[in-house]
């Protein structure tokens, strides 16, 4: 499978995935034909004629078509999805119930149903129906039990959906929601053909696909796109650090998708890596005393200065004529009616005169073991 990863292939997705190994794939993106069974032709208000989607590659002759077109290619996604793999799917609402209906039957388990809310929607030109502003994504596993990878911390840091930009920039962070706000692809970043119109009918924003592929996957994952279109979500996986295989029968489509991939470079940082999320190493305070971070019989403080205890060999306390986890001591030294503290918040121990938290100190054995990857835990 590794000869594949980072590679375009310019063919029909339901073939190309038959070629694909059983269970490879850690994310799947996927951007469908819509079947938005446009007919004529749409004039703005102004009478200029709008260019919408009446692409071959969009034409079913029937809903059973359709229906067996879905269930054919989300299989082919079922069959290359790891276990503990995610996809997620977009569609307009022509298209989005058939969709989730399908892959309901076919035993994926819904995640989530997300919002893409447009900050610049096409207007509706004659009036008669409310404004389309929303496409809808469906975020599922391949089965209920499936432990798929959530970047949680990561989505925090990169949620300006509900928190104001002076709040962003003071460090606010909240949890993402269900609802994005995104503007249509437009401008420089809308790849256009030789006579300078839009290459393709349905190109998605960047800001999309790098939130979803930084959300739900790691570093180094492999990315499927069965429907590969200009290629933005290999550009995404590419910036981010994961490796890309993108799938498109339009030849044009490829040829310009592949020029975007060359240009396109990574950019390894925090969200790349989900730095946010990763667990720390453990730090039992056993191992922090043979190395040398702590000592036997030093003296335990609370943030006012009050020697309250001594540190034991075990990681224990002793205090008075008893002996305590450091927990339940922290809650009895506080005063307080929980039965225990965390301990961390708690103490303090004395560095070159000065009362330092025991978290600092167990930051900084971190620290050491991050620079061991061979000490660190799994």
């Amino acid at each position: 499978m590794g000869e594949a990863w980072d590679t375009v292939i310019n063919g029909d997705c339901l073939e190309a995935m038959a070629g694909l190994e059983p269970e490879s794939i850690d994310l799947i993106f996927a951007d469908p034909p819509y079947w938005m069974r446009t007919s004529g032709e749409l004039q703005r208000v102004e009478g200029t004629i709008f260019d919408g989607v009446d692409d071959a590659w969009d034409q079913f002759s029937e809903l059973g078509h359709y229906e067996d077109f879905t269930r054919a290619w989300l299989s082919a996604c079922r069959r290359v999805l790891k276990p503990n793999g995610s996809i997620w799917v977009i569609g307009g609402m022509q298209c989005i119930h058939t969709i989730g209906a399908i892959m309901q039957e076919l035993g994926f388990w819904i995640v989530n149903d997300v919002v893409w809310r447009k900050s610049n929607p096409t207007p509706n030109f004659h009036g008669t129906r409310l404004t389309n502003s929303h496409e809808t994504l469906i975020w599922a596993t391949k089965s209920k039990s499936s432990k798929y990878t959530f970047n949680y911390k990561t989505a925090r840091e990169l949620n300006t959906d509900t928190v104001s930009q002076g709040d962003y920039a003071k460090g606010v962070r909240k949890q993402m929601g269900s609802i994005w706000t995104f503007p249509v692809c437009s401008g420089t970043e809308r790849l256009k053909n030789a006579a300078g119109k839009k290459l393709h009918s349905t190109q998605k924003p960047l800001a999309l696909l790098l939130r979803v592929v930084a959300i739900s996957s790691r570093y180094g994952d492999l990315v499927l796109d069965p429907f590969g279109g200009t290629m933005t979500t290999g550009v995404a996986a590419k910036i981010l650090g994961r490796h890309y295989l993108m799938i498109e029968q339009d030849e044009q489509y490829c040829d310009a998708g592949v020029a975007r991939l060359a240009m396109t470079m990574p950019e390894d940082g925090p969200i790349a890596r989900a730095t946010f999320d990763e667990r720390p190493p453990r730090a039992p305070m056993t191992a922090m005393i043979d190395a040398g971070y702590f000592t036997v019989g030093e003296p335990f403080y609370l943030q006012d200065g009050r020697e309250i205890a001594a540190l034991d060999a075990d990681g224990k306390l002793t205090f008075e004529d008893g002996r305590w986890d450091m927990h339940t001591l922290a809650a009895k030294a506080r005063g307080s009616k929980a039965s225990h503290l965390n301990g961390f918040d708690v103490w303090h121990v004395k560095r070159d005169g000065e009362l330092v938290p025991i978290s600092d100190v167990r930051e900084r054995y971190r620290e050491e073991l991050r620079k061991r990857p061979d000490e660190r835990q799994p």
